[in-house]
Formats: C-alpha cells, structure tokens, sequence
C-alpha cells in the first residue's frame, strides 16, 4: 500500500481515464483523489467513514493503472484498503447485506433459486427499498436451462496441450453457451480440457468487494481442487482471470482469448455474410491484465468480419461486480454512454471478454452481444 501511495505524483492523467470522475466531475470521484483520501485516512487524519462513500464509488476498473505514467498499482492500495473499510468502517446491516448478496452470486444453484424469487417478487417491487428495486431491475427476462458441463473432454487430433477450465459462477446461469463455446474452441484446437466438479467461485467478486480473507479461501480451495499436471488453468471472465492471476497456483492462469492466440488457431473460421463487429474491452481483461490484441487478432481471423473499435474503448460499461446493484444511477449512465458509443458505429454485433459486460451491453443496445468465444465458436460451425 505504502508504495503505490508514493508512487502517485497526482499529475492528473487518471482523470480521463476514470468513468466517475467523468460521470460525477468531482477530484475526490477521481484516481488521484482517492489516493490522498486513502493516505489521509492511513495517516489518522481522516476517518474511515470518511473517505469510505469515495472508495464505494470507485468501479475498480484499473484504467488509471493503464493511464498512469509513473506506473502506480492502484490496485494495490484501494483493494487492501476496500478490506480494512469492511472490517472496520462498514456499518454491520450493509456488511451482511453485501455477505447475502456474494453468497448468492457465488453459487449457481443460489443465484438461480434466488432469479425464480426475483421474477416473484418484481410484482411488489414499489414497496420494496430503493437497492433492491435496482436488484429486481436488472434481472433478465429469462435464463436458459442449466446445462452440467462434462468432467473431461478430450483433444480433437492431436494434443497440444491440457488445461483446467475454471467455469465461472453467474455465467453458468446466465450464459451456459459461454462455457461450451469455450469447451468446443479448445478441444478443436488440440486442447484436452479437465472441468473439476468440485470447483467453485474463485472469489474475486469477495476480494474486488473488501472480503479478502474470504476470497483467499475460495481461491485456496480449487487450488487444491484443480489438477496441478496441467499446462494452464483457463478462465472466460475477465474479472476472475484478474483475481485469479493474483492468487498463485500451481499452473499458470490464462484468459481463454491469450491462451488461444499464443496456442495458435487450426481451425477453419467464417461467418455465412460480411459481418461489423465492435470489440468492447472488459476493463479486467483490458486493464487488470493487459489484454488487447489477443481478442482482436482472434476475432480478425474470422472470415467475413470487419472489426471496429469503441470510442473511448478504455472507459467502463458500468458493470463492475456489484458496482450496478449498489450504485445503480452511475452504472446506468456508464452503460447508457457505452450503447451510444457502439451505436454510433453501426456493427451488426458486439463481442467482449466478459459476462458482466455482456449482459450490462445487452441492458442498454438492442444488439447481438457474445463473448469473444461464442464469436469464434459460431464462426467455426459455420466454417465446418
């Protein structure tokens, strides 16, 4: 903490870069000035309580990482300090709250029980608090039927490689379709792909929230539970792939898109008509990891595509974990921003790295959203 604190020589490049100073035009809304609120609150001279409404509202998209020219890790000041909020300044009702709120969002089978009760309870949504209402709103319509993923599938034609799949918590209810474009894509490369049953979330929704110790222990967890003789345990979301590659394990973790591109594509890829797709960058991909041209060169060798990039592409959707149940005005204004920016390129689809992107995108534009491999997985059935 210390060090990213003097690192920071407030030269205000992260002020562009950041969506609330954007949305809110405030310097204690920005990058910098959370930064001296952070260091005022570790010196004793500003309470917790304090400074804590400004760290809530910051998304922790990590774009002032990629903005800042003396290269502080953000990350590494408002993520132990988002803990120590938790544990000390968090008032005990909004702490359980946030506790029910990731337990449910862990598990897919809570997270699916807790949608059945939802779609009930949308009929007596004017009765109910403010946040939420905002929860009911962002339900979807529907969600597919679950769809268990085989324990072992193997290589097509020779094997390149053998990997873990790490299959996520939200998108296996929301978007099944994700995992086994992600399961059909390796396999068709050469990769023999292991899905271990007794996996589960790999915390960093509870590590990005301020629940650190709890997210070690999920991440503690599959690491005994995923098979070490493996060349890369692989991941689909953004948000996981940042957290987990904080974490150490035993094999090295690699977002699906890096993992194929550096691999190598030996599979036929085409759309049946010429097709503009706009590329959105999931911020954890993007900034958490460093991920740009792995998609995009990806998605480029798929025949009948035109790829087009996003208008201010570093700026995020809005998603961000909880961020769009506990601060739903803001992230509506950031999705509402991002759908006006893809409008304005006219593509007949979008693809992201991210299932919160996704379903934060499809909120707001009246598009076909994918996931970079559900593109590249449609582009192979068509080209086979």
């Amino acid at each position: 903490m210390a060090r990213a604190v003097t690192t920071c020589v407030h030269c205000g490049f992260c002020l562009a870069a950041c969506p609330t100073y954007k949305v809110m035009g405030e310097e204690m809304d920005s990058p910098r000035g959370r930064i001296v609120l952070m260091k005022q609150a570790l010196e004793g001279t500003l309470t917790l309580d304090d400074a804590r409404p400004y760290i809530d509202r910051c998304l922790g998209c990590l774009a002032c990482e990629t903005a800042c020219p003396s290269g502080v890790r953000y990350r590494d000041l408002v993520v132990p300090f988002r803990a120590r909020l938790e544990s000390e300044a968090r008032p005990a009702h909004e702490r359980v709250f946030r506790q029910m709120l990731l337990s449910v969002l862990e598990s897919p089978a809570r997270f699916r029980a807790a949608y059945r009760a939802g779609r009930l309870a949308r009929r007596a949504s004017p009765l109910l608090p403010a946040t939420l209402r905002a929860m009911l709103q962002l339900l979807p319509s529907r969600v597919p039927a679950d769809d268990p993923l085989p324990t072992h599938v193997p290589a097509v034609g020779p094997r390149r490689a053998r990997v873990v799949l790490q299959t996520g918590c939200v998108q296996r209810v929301l978007r099944p379709s994700i995992n086994r474009a992600t399961l059909r894509m390796l396999a068709a490369n050469g990769v023999e792909v292991f899905v271990p049953p007794g996996q589960g979330c790999c915390g960093a929704l509870a590590l990005h929230t301020g629940f650190d110790a709890r997210a070690l222990a999920l991440a503690n967890h599959n690491a005994r539970v995923f098979p070490t003789d493996v060349d890369a345990i692989v991941t689909n979301a953004a948000g996981c792939g940042s957290a987990m590659k904080e974490h150490g394990y035993a094999a090295p973790v690699r977002d699906v898109a890096e993992f194929l591109d550096a691999l190598g594509l030996q599979t036929p890829l085409a759309l049946p008509r010429p097709t503009t797709v706009a590329y959105h960058d999931a911020c954890h991909l993007s900034h958490g990891q460093g991920i740009r041209t792995a998609p995009r060169r990806l998605l480029q060798q798929i025949a009948n595509v035109t790829l087009v990039d996003i208008a201010d592409d570093e700026m995020c959707c809005g998603s961000a974990g909880l961020y769009n149940l506990e601060h739903p005005d803001t992230a509506e204004e950031l999705g509402r921003r991002k759908a006006s920016a893809i409008s304005a390129l006219h593509p007949e689809m979008v693809a992201t790295g991210n299932i919160g992107c996704l379903t934060q995108i499809e909120r707001y534009l009246d598009l076909p959203v994918h996931h970079t491999v559900e593109l590249l997985d449609l582009a192979y059935s068509s080209a086979t």
